[in-house]
């Protein structure tokens, strides 16, 4: 085995290595994204449910003027 090779095993172990910490990478960046999806739908659920529970919808502000307060 001669110079050459060893120089060549070692870069095609610093390659797989690279891959490696690729794919784990994108594997936690994809998870990541989920987690970030479903807290984004949590959070849209939550506030549905607080506005139809905390009491009447907000008043329309168009609807509520009435012709003395336009005046």
């Amino acid at each position: 085995m001669n110079v050459d090779d060893v120089v060549a095993e070692k870069i095609a172990a610093a390659r797989a290595r690279a891959e490696a910490a690729k794919r784990r990478r994108a594997a936690f960046t994809a998870a990541r994204q989920r987690g970030l999806a479903h807290r984004h739908a949590a959070k849209l659920r939550n506030q549905a449910s607080a506005r139809t529970t905390d009491g009447p919808a907000p008043a329309d502000s168009e609807g509520d003027t009435t012709i003395e307060e336009n005046s």
